[in-house]
């Protein structure tokens, strides 16, 4: 056991969860980033690819609108830029959705291996087989979850309709939906159950202990939200000088090759960091879940203090 290990399988309260989190935060950050990007690479690039469409596209229509024709090659190209909007929103969705189906798998399976091997050097290669073995039930996984978003989103318009107190509503049910979907994945690969199993032992633990789930995560969404903006905080100024610029010297943006780049890469890189803040989250979920299971079961505790009993 490394003197730095940070156990998890401990029962703690509201404080002690949020504390211990920036604890495993600080302590991983380092080496997560290095599997997120080294299984990540296919993934990054279909990001700067999709970002060029959707920018091209955006770019085109703005063009349209003010005067401009970046498409100048007569009538036939005018609609061009429909053409990079479709196809780009299109390859953002599949893309998309492909980071959050591996990326839930490797912050959870990063997070097991953590508790498995107690150290904070987990290998890559670890972590990669350990979700890999999981990925028929981590593809079921996703396509449940369509109905279940599917279920939120119709109460999620009805409580908007209710003044005030449906707002609040919104946001109550909409986190103890992060906490049961992320508890429920944890469960899930961590004792290698089914899909059904571990969504009703997800909704035991985060139901029996409501109010501590929807803190948590309301708590950790705040401050992760804050701690991402502040990561966009130098491109974003970047993008708004260019962007002053192009406005106050009226730079013909639709022919600009600097105008494309600069927003694509702004594009992308506002992408990536929200792949990466959705990491981030399940690691929220990932404490939580053994300070619940923790809290349930007691299994760490009774192990500790049989081998007490043994060592006596």
């Amino acid at each position: 056991m490394k003197d730095n290990y940070i156990p998890l399988r401990v029962n703690r309260d509201f404080g002690g969860i949020v504390s211990v989190y920036f604890d495993f935060f600080k302590q991983n950050i380092k080496n997560f980033t290095n599997v997120f990007i080294s299984y990540n690479g296919v993934f990054l690039i279909g990001l700067l690819i999709t970002s060029y469409l959707l920018v091209s596209g955006f770019m085109g229509m703005i063009a349209q609108e003010s005067g401009y024709n970046s498409f100048g090659g007569g009538n036939e190209f005018e609609q061009d830029y429909y053409i990079y909007l479709g196809i780009g929103g299109f390859l953002f969705v599949i893309i998309f959705l492909g980071i959050a189906f591996l990326n839930y798998s490797l912050s959870t399976s990063y997070l097991i291996k953590y508790v498995e091997t107690r150290d904070n050097t987990v290998e890559k290669k670890e972590v990669w087989e350990l979700a890999k073995s999981q990925f028929g039930n981590i593809f079921v996984f996703v396509l449940l979850l369509i109905p279940i978003y599917f279920v939120f989103i119709i109460a999620a318009i009805i409580l908007a309709i209710i003044p005030i107190l449906g707002i609040f509503a919104q946001y109550i049910v909409q986190f103890f939906l992060t906490a049961w979907v992320g508890v429920s994945f944890f469960d899930m690969l961590e004792n290698k159950k089914g899909v059904t199993e571990a969504l009703g032992e997800g909704w035991k633990l985060v139901t029996t202990n409501f109010w501590k789930s929807v803190g948590v995560n309301f708590i950790m969404g705040l401050l992760l939200g804050m701690l991402l903006i502040i990561a966009l905080i130098v491109p974003g100024i970047i993008i708004g000088v260019y962007t002053f610029h192009v406005v106050e010297n009226n730079v013909d943006y639709s022919h600009s090759i600097v105008s494309t780049i600069v927003y694509t890469l702004g594009t992308c890189i506002v992408l990536i960091i929200a792949v990466y803040g959705q990491c981030l989250t399940q690691f929220v979920n990932g404490v939580l879940y053994y300070a619940l299971h923790e809290k349930t079961y007691n299994e760490n505790t009774r192990a500790t203090i049989e081998q007490i009993g043994q060592n006596e």
